[in-house]
Formats: C-alpha cells, structure tokens, sequence
C-alpha cells in the first residue's frame, strides 16, 4: 500500500498479489483512523466509509495469475495515520 497524504485528506493505492497459486477472487479489510472517511474509490467494490472498510474485487481484477498482482485505490478525508491492510483469498 502507498499512501499519499496532504492537509484534510489522502489518496492510498493497494495493490493486491498473488502468491504461488492463482486468485480467483480476493478480499482486504482495512481499519481507517477516526475521522477518516472514504469519498471516492476505483477498481474495487467496498463496505462502508468509516472506520472498518472491507473491499472487494470488481469484474475484471478478481483473477490474478501466480504471481501476478492488480491494484485499486480510493481517497478520504481526514488521515491515513498507518493503515495495515489484510487480504484473503474468495
């Protein structure tokens, strides 16, 4: 995950890789800090705006090759602080 952070907001992209088997699906969860609050996203549906935020694969990135990885991004308000992403596998 990169992170680009300015007064009043952030922009995180997080890219998503396969390990030695193909994915034919993938899920991350990411815990925003208080006040954060998502007002845009490309590349991956999600699950709420604030606090929790579960995303998931969109039609066409769900399946990555052994290896191979995609990546989705999204903007909010507030401050990134350090977010720790967690993937799994659908």
């Amino acid at each position: 995950m990169t992170v680009n952070q300015w007064t009043g907001g952030f922009v995180a992209n997080v890219r998503v890789t396969a390990g030695s088997s193909a994915l034919n699906g993938w899920t991350v969860t990411i815990a925003l800090p208080s006040g954060a609050t998502v007002t845009n996203a490309w590349s991956a549906d999600r699950s709420g705006n604030s606090g929790t935020t579960t995303w998931t694969n969109v039609s066409y990135n769900g399946q990555i090759g052994a290896g191979q990885s995609t990546e989705y991004g999204f903007q909010a308000n507030g401050t990134a602080g350090t977010l720790s992403p967690t993937c799994s596998a659908r």
